[in-house]
């Protein structure tokens, strides 16, 4: 079960998609594979979450404000279902090729 999204959360997401697709049609146009944008969304993934460990650390320590370490920890748990989103239809896809006659 998928937990809902907030109108922000969403509007992100969107933005998002968009600066990524706009990215993955150029690169597409050049020969570049559908192998490289799941690279690209899931190294995205993994630098908010060391983005907002990072943060989370520097708040820690006195260096940084509550606002921030939120706003970090809200981006890596956007980017974190966006991947799992990306990688639940890459499944369902999966499985649809599979269940195919052949």
């Amino acid at each position: 079960m998928v937990a809902p999204v907030g109108a922000g959360a969403a509007a992100a997401a969107y933005r998002a998609a968009q600066s990524i697709g706009s990215g993955a049609e150029a690169t597409a146009a050049g020969g570049s594979s559908f192998g490289a944008l799941l690279e690209q969304i899931s190294k995205g993934a993994l630098d908010a979450g060391h983005a907002a460990d990072s943060t989370s650390a520097a708040a820690l320590a006195g260096q940084g404000g509550v606002t921030e370490v939120v706003m970090a920890v809200s981006k890596a748990e956007l980017a974190l279902q966006t991947a799992v989103a990306v990688r639940d239809r890459v499944v369902a896809a999966y499985q649809d090729v599979m269940r195919m006659p052949i």
